[in-house]
């Protein structure tokens, strides 16, 4: 009786179907600015990934650096001595960060991103690839996280292929404000203190319209009740504190003259800096 043997494509997919990333904002500003900084010829930028891995598996993405290179069709030299020097500098300050992976600009990966990322792959374990789409079509940043997984035929590797993972990019209002005006191509004018806050009340009372639409379709019996979903608007009610109309009031009146008698100062110290600056410069003259 004839054995018949059967030949499996598969890919190797353990070490990356749990594997997600966290990038912090300023990471995201840190790249696009060395996008708007690059030579003339460059058509992308690529740079390296620092930060650390959690105990639960997430990399945690903290800092970042931009790496000269040329890239053609066919090849790509990046410039290593340059890169392990900002490596070595970087670590004196934050030793705790290590590689954790690197990021090109433009939409997606290119045939050019395999070359680097196997140089990666030799710096650090299981590389993160973060690819940040600076020209914000239509307003919206395309930021995606993948890995490299290993396309083997029986016991044979083949060839290597990105896979995307989760990516959660979270802000505090501050930094949603500049990502938004980062989004923007073009703006007149950077907002004001008030304006930015302004900004942020009607996020947050957009925000609460929907919580509530939700809510009530969940009473109404129009939507299927999501257990997590409670769990967070529970815990995030539960995170305000229990104040009467009245304490809320002054304690925003309260905070709202302690920062006009800081402007005051700051204003009146200033005017003594100019006052100082201009009588020193006249008692030169005499």
């Amino acid at each position: 009786m004839a054995v018949i043997e059967h030949t499996v494509l598969q890919f190797s997919t353990s070490s990356s179907s749990s594997l997600s990333a966290k990038v912090h904002p300023l990471v995201i500003f840190n790249i696009c600015d060395c996008y708007v900084r690059r030579p003339d010829q460059a058509e992308r930028v690529i740079g390296t990934l620092l930060g650390s891995v959690l105990p639960d598996g997430t990399v945690d993405i903290r800092n970042s650096y931009a790496v000269p290179h040329n890239e053609s069709a066919d090849q790509v030299a990046l410039d290593i001595d340059y890169h392990h020097n900002m490596l070595i500098s970087q670590q004196k300050v934050n030793p705790k960060e290590v590689i954790v992976g690197w990021y090109s600009t433009g939409f997606g990966v290119t045939g050019g991103s395999a070359l680097i990322h196997e140089f990666y792959s030799r710096e650090a374990a299981n590389p993160v690839h973060l690819t940040v789409d600076t020209g914000f079509r239509n307003g919206e940043g395309t930021i995606k996280a993948y890995v490299s997984v290993n396309l083997s035929l029986g016991d044979r590797q083949l060839a290597a292929q990105f896979q995307e993972i989760p990516l959660d990019l979270r802000m505090v209002e501050a930094e949603r404000v500049g990502y938004d005006i980062l989004k923007t191509t073009m703006v007149d004018k950077l907002p004001t203190d008030l304006e930015g806050m302004e900004a942020s009340m009607e996020r947050l009372l957009a925000l609460i319209d929907d919580v509530y639409k939700y809510v009530d379709n969940v009473v109404e019996g129009h939507v299927e009740p999501d257990n997590n979903i409670g769990r967070f608007l529970l815990d995030a009610v539960a995170s305000l504190p229990k104040l009467s109309p009245t304490a809320f009031d002054k304690l925003v009146n309260d905070s709202l003259q302690d920062n006009l008698l800081l402007l005051y100062l700051s204003s009146i110290t200033r005017t003594q800096l100019t006052l100082a600056e201009k009588l020193n410069t006249a008692a030169q003259v005499l």
